[in-house]
C-alpha cells in the first residue's frame, strides 16, 4: 500500500473527504517526525511506538576493495510493534 492508496483506505474508513484524509495523515508524520527529531518517543497503544536510537560508530569493510572503513555514529528511526498489531498480522 502507498500513500495514496492510504489516504484513499483512511477516508473510507472515516467517513472523510480524501483531501481531509491527506491533511490528517501529513499532520500525523509532522508530529511524530518532530517528536523524534526532538529525541521523544510516541507510543500508540496497541499499535507500536516509534522511537530514535543510537547506533555507535564501528568499523566495517569496504566489500569492493576489502580495506577497513570507519562507519560514523547516527541515529536510527525505529518502530516496534505492539501486541495488537502483532497478534493481528499473524
Amino acid at each position: 500500500m502507498n500513500k495514496s492508496e492510504l489516504i484513499s483506505s483512511m477516508a473510507a474508513e472515516a467517513g472523510l473527504s480524501k483531501a481531509d484524509a491527506k491533511k490528517a495523515l501529513d499532520a500525523f508524520i509532522t508530529s511524530v517526525t518532530n517528536a523524534m527529531k526532538s529525541g521523544d518517543k510516541v507510543s500508540l497503544v496497541g499499535f507500536g511506538t516509534f522511537s530514535v536510537s543510537k547506533r555507535a560508530a564501528r568499523t566495517g569493510i569496504n566489500p569492493s576493495t576489502k580495506k577497513a572503513i570507519e562507519i560514523p555514529a547516527k541515529q536510527v528511526a525505529k518502530f516496534k510493534a505492539g501486541a495488537e498489531l502483532s497478534a493481528a498480522v499473524e
